[in-house]
């Protein structure tokens, strides 16, 4: 387990304040957050690579806080991949073990075992510059494990491949963590790593803990309006909770009258995720407390997915798959009906 406890490190220009975390051990672990928020430098504090100017940092239950960085017991994957420009990939991978004197048989057979795993065994006598990018993030990846550490963090891993290369290494990275079954820290900006890897998510923002939990918690009930907007909620509205009788709370926008299950009062925030919206052409009878009559306003067309805006009275983002578009016949100016729940109103 890694345990962060009142992290803080000011540069001057920037500074990581108070960050506290629980990673469980063996656990995929993704900090996600936009550029300039701090996700690096809180990776290589974690790693050893600065000194820490307040709060303590602890691995299995052990203080690491003033530990040099080369007896953490900790794998860095650097973001450019960081590999030796005038050793192979055969050398760059035995590097750790020679560092650590290991014996050159031993070596030999832990890295020809690693490179067959990663599937750059062809490549062993070859430099980096002759590789492409996947090839180098696996090599990076195999230098990183071979050493067996405790903890891998990787600092944008995959944002330099294309599309094709990123989702085959998301899958070899899943079969990777599965069989050396260490915890992994993942720093990424892609929502789609994320969610693909991630058994728990920590947003951040200016050099803080915004949210931290499964991407179900993450996506569908966002902390605040930060972690709202940055993880893509279409719908976020403003308005004054009250309780309406014992269960429900009704929120007025100004605008529009919406129901929720959660218990608020006063000024909020609430998020409806589009794909939660039933729309339809004719008024029908539902279960749904919330029903709005509207006009399309936008549509966009997403590919296998289309997106509309309906005013309700106030502007709401409903998804349509294409086929359901095609048989509704819609189209800018037309009136539907909106139909959502009150469990699908998140408040905050």
């Amino acid at each position: 387990m890694i345990k962060i406890e009142n992290l803080s490190r000011n540069w001057k220009e920037f500074q990581i304040d108070q960050v506290n975390l629980q990673i469980k051990t063996g656990e995929y672990f993704v900090i996600l957050g936009p550029s300039g928020s701090g996700k690096t430098l809180l990776l290589e504090l974690i790693a050893g690579m600065w000194p820490t100017d307040s709060g303590e940092i602890y691995v299995d239950n052990k203080n690491i806080t003033d530990t040099p960085l080369e007896k953490r017991g900790v794998g860095f994957v650097y973001q450019n991949y960081m590999l030796f420009p005038h050793k192979t990939v055969f050398e760059n991978i035995s590097f750790g073990l020679n560092m650590k004197k290991v014996d050159k048989k031993e070596v030999k057979i832990r890295v020809n075992e690693m490179m067959k795993l990663l599937n750059i065994d062809h490549l062993a006598h070859r430099l980096p510059r002759t590789l492409s990018g996947g090839e180098q993030q696996r090599t990076a990846l195999a230098r990183a494990l071979i050493i067996n550490p405790k903890v891998l963090l990787m600092d944008e891993p995959l944002s330099a491949l294309d599309r094709k290369t990123r989702n085959d290494l998301i899958r070899q990275m899943k079969e990777l963590h599965q069989k050396f079954d260490i915890t992994m820290v993942h720093v990424t900006h892609n929502f789609d790593e994320a969610l693909a890897l991630a058994d728990r998510i920590a947003i951040m923002k200016d050099g803080r803990i915004s949210q931290v939990g499964n991407s179900t918690e993450i996506f569908r009930h966002p902390a605040d309006k930060f972690v709202a907007d940055f993880v893509g909620v279409e719908n976020i509205f403003e308005g004054f909770a009250k309780k309406d009788g014992e269960r429900l709370t009704i929120i007025d926008t100004g605008k529009v009258f919406i129901y929720s299950t959660e218990p608020k009062k006063g000024p909020v925030h609430m998020t409806v995720r589009p794909e939660d919206i039933i729309l339809s052409s004719k008024k029908v009878e539902t279960s749904a407390r919330n029903v709005f009559k509207g006009k399309i306003t936008e549509i966009i067309d997403n590919g296998a997915l289309i997106k509309l805006t309906v005013d309700i009275g106030e502007p709401i983002m409903v998804f349509l798959t294409r086929q359901s578009f095609i048989e509704m016949e819609l189209n800018i100016g037309k009136d539907v009906w909106t139909y959502f729940k009150a469990t699908a109103v998140h408040t905050f």
